[in-house]
């Protein structure tokens, strides 16, 4: 299963992407979907795998504009 970062900002949604990226966690930059209900367009997709540590690094940054998470099937 996948899991959305969803953000309101689109430069917070790509910082935070290359953040995981440095950080050793696959992610890439994908359109939000509709059912989100909110977002700048673009979200941060990864591994539901990740998400313990995707928690971990968002704490660190405190992204204003992060929305919350969307798992994807």
């Amino acid at each position: 299963m996948t899991v959305l970062a969803v953000f309101r900002s689109r430069a917070q949604a790509l910082d935070f992407i290359s953040y995981l990226k440095r950080a050793g966690v696959p992610a890439q930059a994908v359109s939000t979907p509709k059912e989100a209900g909110v977002g700048c367009g673009v979200s941060a997709k990864f591994d539901e795998r990740f998400l313990p540590r995707v928690k971990l690094l968002l704490e660190k940054r405190q992204y204003a504009s992060f929305s919350g998470f969307l798992r994807r099937g």
